[in-house]
């Protein structure tokens, strides 16, 4: 397990999820009449796609690491990025939708609309970088033909 074989893209998809879970578990997502509203506070669909982008990206992360062969973490890219498309469109119906009668946004639901938006776009560079020199070649060694 080597840091150096996460590429920009695993590190951009990264940081999004890492957004993503900062924005639903410390930070306000919308302003009340009533006071502030969180994201448990208004729990729905919503937060939980985007805790599901959050989670492909932390897998992309862990399979790029841990994996010796490219075969995991392109099928895992291919995922992460359709699950953090579905993120931001998510998080844009969080953005336009206001429970409760809440007047206004507060910051966690623009972080985790960032966020999902850096998954999305992490997870589409991951598929598009194509450096082969992460991973060593496989030199396998030499089998004895068979006798005729």
């Amino acid at each position: 397990m080597s840091p150096g074989r996460l590429r920009a893209g695993e590190l951009i998809a990264l940081l999004g999820a890492v957004c993503v879970i900062v924005a639903v578990v410390a930070l306000r997502w919308y302003e009340a009449p009533s006071g502030s509203l969180d994201a448990w506070e208004t729990f729905g669909v919503g937060v939980v796609l985007l805790l599901i982008a959050a989670l492909a990206a932390l897998v992309l992360a862990v399979a790029t690491l841990t994996e010796r062969s490219t075969a995991l973490p392109v099928a895992v890219a291919v995922w992460s990025t359709a699950l953090g498309i579905i993120g931001v469109i998510a998080a844009v119906v969080r953005l336009l939708e206001r429970p409760d009668g809440a007047s206004g946004l507060c910051t966690g639901a623009w972080v985790a609309f960032g966020g999902a938006l850096l998954i999305a776009i992490g997870s589409w560079q991951s598929m598009r970088d194509e450096r082969s020199g992460l991973y060593p070649p496989a030199s396998p060694e030499p089998r004895e033909p068979p006798p005729a």
